[in-house]
């Protein structure tokens, strides 16, 4: 698998001194020097390469750590006992670290977006065909699309950019754009990507026509709730848009019967090496490991949820990372004791092993280093103490690989991709498309969508559904994916309280994990720490409206003017 996706990184690195070239702020643009015509665009196959950068250099600042502190972290999903606390807490600032770079990734991702189609339309040859120049094209719209999906979704109103050499002479006029405009922008990318992309991907992990119907799915979905006024007034209604609702379900349909993907029998297969470019993946990030000069297309953050050096590669750096206490609850089988001051129990979810590691829990698949020799079959050592007052986490697994050979990675160098979208999450948005507005269903679509999900992970199957059955089972599903928070803003934009509820229930203070047995334990105990006394963090409206970046309103100052409609006939 490592040689199909070389030339990922071959093609990265040239074009990484232009597309990429630092870039500290939005606005930047690639230098004059930039490897254009004379080098690239002379025929299909150096079009395909010309944009292999799109799946990852672009990403790599969101993909390094901001991916689970937004989408995990401040969703609830996870935590970091005394690291990254920001997001945790909803302390979030202009200048959080994790702030700045997936800002910055975002619109890396937009820039390199608008150059790829510049280059294309001004600098492809004849020998280049019509059919990849809109393909190429169709690539670099989806990336787009996707990066302000994540924008809007956590900066709310912000500048649609579509050519960047354009301000470089007015850096000081950008104005951010209304969320309504933005979220049309998306689906008008989107829309336009799924027609000229192929149904099968040209080169392995290259997005397809179902890649962009399964964004639309998830860009419908989130549509339905966002009101036209959004952020200019707080009026909110309950009610979501039937139109976009259906418009959601008929993609989501398109997607789950069309597009040939699959499920993976076995959950805990979507994390284990090599699981790259699986059946279920419907689009995910690109990463490759060559060497420790590729720096920036490889994918660093194993580094920082691995939980221990035995288990990492030089890193390992993940220790005081893991589930919150509040996850852990959601899992059936996990039951309240001692006034709501613990939980005890098992699951029969298969999720919790894959997602995170409870003392004791082996993992037959993971090398770790044991003295002078790597062993393999990893157990989760149990750190004692006296339970109410001492730590020891469910830690993190999702992405965490173990041991590797030095050929196959090292200290923040790994070449396993990271998911965007799975077909999972497409059964789930049908089924919540199909709910709608309704407190519940029992539409026997959208049922056997939902249960075959739920029945992969519990064995079980269910009659009836509601929102918060559709809600839970997408944070165990996909926690550790960066989804949980987007999912809460989902909810936001037009049922508020609701959002505002989920977070203040949230228990994200510090536990301590006891097995009833060292080895091969059949039930766990979570005690709530004792000293540990901040425990909720009530959200409100501001906390779903990331500070613009400090550095980024220095250069363009009218970004703190009132956001105004996208002009879609420019």
């Amino acid at each position: 698998m490592k040689t199909k996706k070389t030339i990922y990184i071959l093609w990265a690195a040239i074009l990484s001194f232009g597309i990429m070239s630092c870039s500290d702020d939005f606005l930047e643009l690639p230098p004059e020097s930039s490897v254009v015509d004379e080098n690239f665009y002379q025929n299909d196959n150096q079009l395909l390469a010309a944009t292999a950068p799109l799946y990852n250099l672009g990403w790599f600042d969101y993909n390094d750590k901001a991916s689970y502190n937004l989408g995990d972290f401040r969703g609830g999903s996870a935590y970091s006992a005394y690291n990254d606390r920001e997001n945790v807490e909803f302390n979030t600032t202009a200048n959080t670290a994790d702030n700045v770079a997936a800002w910055r990734a975002f619109y890396n991702v937009v820039a390199q977006a608008n150059v790829t189609i510049y280059n294309i339309n001004q600098f492809a040859s004849e020998d280049v065909s019509e059919e990849m120049k809109a393909h190429c094209i169709a690539e670099a719209r989806f990336m787009r699309a996707l990066a302000y999906r994540y924008l809007v979704m956590n900066w709310e109103a912000v500048p649609i950019i579509v050519d960047n050499i354009e301000i470089l002479d007015n850096p000081y006029n950008v104005r951010r754009n209304t969320v309504s405009s933005v979220w049309r922008f998306i689906t008008h990318e989107f829309r336009a990507a799924a027609k000229d992309l192929p149904e099968t991907p040209r080169l392995e992990g290259r997005v397809t026509k179902w890649a962009a119907e399964g964004m639309l799915a998830r860009t419908y979905l989130t549509r339905a709730g966002v009101p036209e006024n959004y952020g200019l007034q707080d009026e909110r209604t309950v009610t979501r848009d039937q139109v976009f609702l259906d418009s959601a379900k008929y993609f989501a349909e398109r997607v789950i019967n069309m597009s040939g993907a699959s499920l993976l029998t076995d959950y805990a297969d979507l994390f284990r090496t090599p699981y790259d470019n699986n059946p279920e993946s419907l689009f995910s990030l690109q990463w490759v490991f060559v060497d420790v000069n590729s720096w920036g297309t490889q994918n660093s953050t194993p580094a920082y949820l691995t939980p221990t050096a035995e288990l990492g590669n030089g890193d390992g750096w993940g220790g005081d990372k893991g589930a919150t206490y509040w996850m852990l609850s959601l899992y059936d089988g996990f039951n309240p004791i001692d006034g709501g001051e613990a939980l005890k129990g098992h699951t029969e979810d298969v999720r919790l092993k894959a997602t995170f590691m409870l003392p004791g829990m082996t993992y037959d698949e993971l090398a770790y280093q044991d003295g002078e020799e790597v062993a393999q079959g990893y157990q989760v050592p149990f750190s004692g103490g006296d339970g109410a007052d001492a730590v020891n986490y469910a830690s993190v697994k999702k992405y965490v690989v173990g041991r590797l050979d030095p050929e196959d990675g090292a200290s923040q160098y790994y070449g396993h991709d990271t998911y965007m979208l799975r077909l999972a999450e497409i059964y789930l948005i049908y089924a919540e498309a199909v709910l709608g507005n309704n407190e519940s269903t029992s539409d026997a679509t959208a049922l056997q969508y939902f249960n075959t999900i739920h029945e992969r992970a519990t064995r079980e199957v269910v009659t009836s559904i509601t929102y918060e059955d559709i809600f839970e089972e997408r944070v165990k599903e996909f926690a550790m994916e960066g989804v949980t928070w987007y999912d809460l803003v989902r909810l936001h934009y037009y049922n508020p309280a609701a959002a505002y509820d989920i977070i203040n229930s949230q228990d994200r203070g510090l536990y301590f994990v006891e097995p009833n047995e060292v080895d091969n334990p059949t039930e766990w105990t979570i005690y709530k720490t004792s000293w540990s006394t901040e425990r909720t963090f009530n959200a409100t409206s501001g906390n779903f409206r990331i500070p613009l970046p400090a550095a980024e309103i220095s250069i363009a100052p009218n970004l703190l003017q009132d956001p105004v409609p996208y002009d879609f006939n420019e």
